[in-house]
């Protein structure tokens, strides 16, 4: 293989040779991996023949475009762009058209030559030039088309142009300098009194109003994306089907219209149905396939009961739901007809996981059996549809509920890094993911084999030539019914590890992504949507992007365990960044009583994580230190009593030092401080644990108690009230 077209052609694709690693040290991408990366993006890497002629291809096809798909500009740069031609059409007048998203309609004339000469190519012996031109007039932020017009006005070319603002948006509390707490927690932990056995909706209402009654400013929640009904045992919510629409296991049944009609309430209050109800509620994991056929159980009949009252007679409920398909277009009713068919095959005995394993002509959204399922099976379709507009309802009158309580932040929600291969997200657009690779990390602290965690990553090339379309789709989706967005693995933004299909994780290899254009975007949405922006900037993060993150307004996300100096001591929160969210630990970490106790170290010991004896031995005497600096720490800044002793050896996990370094972070200078729930339980056991699947129960552990005994507690009010206290204290600190 000639090693000059490989390497021209990495650098065309930004597949990275050489990075620093988590620990500080310059690590190289083994030539092998790369070339297995170019094969996952489609390239034929063992028939040099046909990768010339694919590269060249590739090559004509850009001359052949004359204007670019996509652009990306900022409010205040000037409004430059890229026109090629044959060389005998560069001297014609053109007419440029700019149509703005607002509908106004810009012409400008234009005689390419007249601009910059910046490219000159051959095209089967066809010269082309590329002229540097510029657009003259302001355009606001937002989503325009540029089109390119003959003198007879035949559009010749069009070009996307997203004109994006500075900055992500700020709260403006958050920008006067106030400094607020909340509480994360994964939504399907809760337990109350009135929920299936999974959280829910309404428990999300309940916990808002009362956590704004003790002080707290948000509520942080998991990714809740859609996953997959006739699946439910796929429950990790960082594995979705699709990141677009809602899991529908959030849906309070009892709370959509009809549930009280005779009915319905027959089906439930049958004897197996209530005491399957019992054995939900009790469970310690949630039983996610027995809350799904529980609630799927009354929605149907309650879907029924829609279509024969509001359908039939076109209530306002109805116009709703149409307006509300409308909306959704193509995606809701792609994501519908997958559930529909995952359905089906279900009850045929068929495979079902995903589409890869679905007969051949349903193996994608487009084919005309699918289409066909769809049109056989409307009733069907539309019933997930509808599933969908009751969590979308719902989860905006938890917004609501935020909004009444004049809570500056109300709900945050959590974007995942991607979707799983067997997702209806990748089978409404193969073209758009590399199917053949897995997104995941190299070895690093909290994973020292690498992760990989068996999403197929987006192609960068395709989302551009995609016009960025499915990216604003998710931002924009992402940013309903909330005040705040957190971005896991934020870099995925920069840059993302690839993993070949069949490889471990420490093969794999970074593959660059536009981020300018990528970070624009998600501004504009922000602004937009009125939404504040936190990156989850966790692991092997160049340093270019932390600063770039924090020019576009987007948020760090500081975890205190994580933030050492180079002689191993703590750094105070005081010295955290003020544009940042810190939090004690996460749900991809122990809590702060499994944290003390090394609790993560004897369950990975258990389930195998560690390579060697003397790696495990080596992360045990590493905690002792880490703790023993933390009691320094916490003593130094008085953030526990004098009466807890300052020996590591002679202090375990207690509430006085649970609180204690609660407080230590509210003492902090971030805008944000998340504690979670658990912690305020003093829970021990993870609700995951990285590099495991079955090993270990992961998204299914409970909380401890129900939201109302939580609430009730005097000590939890009593912390809340302490919390309140100390974030005043420290804006009034950072204010002089």
């Amino acid at each position: 293989m000639n090693q000059s077209v490989i390497d021209r052609l990495l650098e065309i694709r930004g597949i990275e040779s050489d990075y620093i690693d988590a620990w500080g040290n310059p690590a190289h991408i083994d030539p092998a991996s790369k070339i297995k990366l170019l094969a996952a993006m489609g390239y034929p890497v063992e028939n040099e023949n046909a990768l010339v002629d694919k590269l060249e291809l590739e090559r004509q096809q850009v001359w052949w475009r004359a204007l670019d798909p996509v652009q990306v500009n900022r409010v205040d740069e000037p409004l430059l762009f890229t026109l090629r031609l044959p060389i005998e059409l560069v001297n014609d007048r053109y007419l440029l058209r700019l149509s703005c998203e607002s509908g106004d309609v810009i012409d400008q004339p234009v005689v390419p030559s007249d601009g910059e000469l910046i490219n000159v190519g051959e095209v089967q012996d066809d010269e082309f030039q590329e002229y540097l031109l510029c657009f003259n007039s302001p355009l606001p932020p937002g989503y325009h088309q540029l089109s390119l017009l003959a003198e007879d006005e035949q559009t010749l070319a069009m070009m996307r142009w997203i004109v994006a603002p500075a900055a992500c948006y700020t709260p403006p509390a958050i920008a006067d300098g106030d400094k607020v707490w909340g509480l994360s927690v994964q939504l399907y932990c809760l337990r109350s009194e009135n929920n299936w056995g999974v959280g829910d909706f309404s428990d999300l209402c309940q916990l808002l109003e009362k956590a704004a009654g003790q002080g707290a400013h948000f509520i942080g929640l998991n990714p809740i994306h859609a996953l997959y009904p006739a699946n439910p045992d796929a429950c990790s919510p960082y594995s979705p089907s699709s990141r677009r629409w809602l899991n529908i296991i959030y849906l309070d049944v009892t709370a959509i219209e009809g549930f009280n009609e005779p009915g319905i309430q027959s089906i439930c209050q049958q004897t197996l149905f209530q005491q399957q109800l019992s054995q939900a509620r009790a469970s310690e994991y949630v039983d996610y396939q027995l809350v799904t056929e529980l609630k799927l159980a009354v929605l149907e009949p309650l879907f029924a009961q829609f279509q024969a009252s509001d359908l039939a007679s076109n209530s306002a409920l109805a116009k709703g739901f149409y307006r509300f398909i409308e909306e959704g277009g193509e995606s809701l009713k792609m994501l519908a007809t997958y559930e529909a068919l995952q359905a089906h095959f279900k009850a045929q005995g068929l495979p079902y996981w995903g589409w890869p394993v679905f007969p051949t002509a349903y193996s994608e959204f487009h084919k005309p059996k699918v289409q066909a399922f769809a049109k056989q099976h409307a009733e069907q379709v539309l019933f997930y549809q509808f599933l969908q507009w009751q969590a979308a309802r719902q989860l905006e009158k938890a917004h609501q509920v935020a909004e009444k309580h004049a809570m500056c932040i109300g709900l945050y929600r959590d974007l995942a890094v991607g979707v799983s291969e067997g997702s209806a997200e990748i089978w409404g657009n193969q073209s758009l993911y590399a199917t053949n690779a897995s997104i995941g990390a190299p070895p690093d602290v909290l994973g020292p084999l690498g992760q990989n965690w068996g999403l197929p990553p987006m192609d960068p090339q395709q989302l551009y030539l995609q016009g960025y379309q499915p990216i604003i789709d998710l931002f924009a989706a992402n940013m309903r019914s909330c005040g705040a967005l957190r971005i896991d693995h934020v870099m995925a933004l920069l840059r993302l590890w690839w993993v070949a299909k069949g490889d471990s994780a420490k093969q794999g290899g970074y593959v660059y992504y536009p981020v300018d254009d990528l970070l624009g975007i998600l501004a504009l949405e922000s602004q937009r949507n009125k939404v504040m922006v936190i990156g989850e900037d966790l692991g092997t993060v160049p340093d270019a992007i932390r600063s770039k993150l924090a020019d576009n307004g987007i948020y760090s996300y500081r975890v205190f365990f994580f933030e050492q100096a180079q002689d191993g001591g703590f750094y105070s929160p005081a010295h955290y960044p003020v544009q940042s969210m810190s939090t004690l630990t996460t749900h991809d970490m122990p809590t702060l009583t499994g944290y003390w106790h090394c609790l993560d170290l004897e369950l990975g010991q258990q389930l195998g994580l560690y390579p060697s004896e003397a790696l495990l031995q080596g992360l045990f005497h590493a905690r002792h230190d880490n703790k023993q600096r933390i009691l320094d720490s916490l003593h130094g800044h008085r953030s526990i009593a004098a009466s807890i002793s300052g020996q590591v050896d002679e202090v375990g996990m207690s509430n006085a030092l649970n609180q204690g370094m609660q407080l230590h972070m509210a003492k902090g200078s971030s805008a944000l401080l998340s504690l979670q729930l658990e912690d305020w339980l003093e829970m021990d056991a993870p609700v995951n644990v990285p590099g495991t699947s079955d090993e270990y129960p992961n998204w299914r552990r409970k909380l401890s108690t129900t939201l109302e005994a939580l609430f009730a507690d005097p000590a939890l009010k009593s912390l809340s009230e302490k919390l309140t206290e100390a974030r005043q204290q420290a804006a009034q600190h950072s204010s002089r």
